[in-house]
């Protein structure tokens, strides 16, 4: 599916959706074993160089609370466009929390990381929402985001969860040089769900070819969040060393997301 297709199913991301992933963050490996993975990709970042952050789009905090363990003595700042999310994210985070659109926060040149963590698909014009953040970093300042990858697995969650699109690997590093970063390290993960994926999408599109209208949103959402404690657990595990490989600033050979850390040039 083309960027022009998957935006014209764009819907607004829903404030409704942040209490149903409050509920399930702490459990569901997807959720835990991303934040492994961006907590690896942080590590990569020279010792003593982050001394401000702020995460945009932190919805309820889940990894807000991380940034702040990682960086101890850095004052880390979250912001949202929903007044909803930072309800749950202070129930997780004693740190500053400001309401705010990316696009007009007067922040220049404030902060030596920005946290952005599957936001940037939400986005319609994401070229000028990374110039944006770019303005924010102090020079050679970070940008460390995550997106979901490859197109072929748009779905109806996709729509769902109000995307504009998903990323090759090609795609965001493009992005990211065309709006002022030089990319350090970009790989995709969440690799053993990339085939299961694959097959899921493909059965769905089967089904969608008898007529069925797809479920509606809120519903898409809570099956995608539903948690299988043996599928969660197995899928965990498969998942633990995924990690360890960002942490060498190796790549790994597939994956459902995409992280990246990229510096101000």
């Amino acid at each position: 599916m083309s960027d022009a297709h998957s935006a014209r199913s764009h819907m607004p991301y829903q404030a409704g959706h942040f209490e149903p992933l409050f509920e399930v963050e702490d459990r569901h490996f997807w959720f835990r074993s991303r934040r492994r993975c961006i907590a690896a990709a942080a590590r990569l970042i020279p010792e003593g160089s982050v001394h401000d952050i702020i995460e945009h789009g932190c919805g309820t905090g889940f990894i807000l609370a991380e940034l702040k363990r990682l960086f101890p003595d850095a004052q880390v700042t979250g912001a949202d466009l929903f007044a909803e999310g930072l309800a749950f994210a202070r129930r997780r985070f004693g740190g500053p929390l400001i309401q705010a659109d990316l696009f007009s926060c007067d922040f220049r040149a404030n902060f030596d990381l920005i946290g952005l963590f599957d936001v940037l698909e939400h986005l319609d014009d994401d070229l000028a929402a990374l110039r944006a953040l770019r303005e924010q970093l102090r020079p050679g300042g970070r940008l460390l985001l995550t997106v979901p990858a490859h197109q072929m697995l748009w779905s109806d969650y996709d729509v769902a969860s109000g995307h504009c699109r998903r990323y090759s690997h090609g795609q965001l590093e493009s992005r990211l040089s065309a709006a002022g970063f030089r990319v350090e390290y970009c790989s995709p993960f969440m690799f053993v769900l990339l085939p299961l994926l694959l097959v899921r999408r493909r059965f769905r599109r089967g089904c969608a070819g008898t007529g069925q209208a797809p479920p509606p949103a809120q519903d898409l959402i809570a099956r995608e969040l539903r948690i299988n404690p043996l599928l969660n657990r197995a899928l965990e595990l498969l998942l633990r060393p995924e990690p360890w490989w960002i942490g060498q600033g190796r790549k790994l050979p597939g994956g459902a997301s995409l992280l990246a850390l990229a510096a101000r040039i």
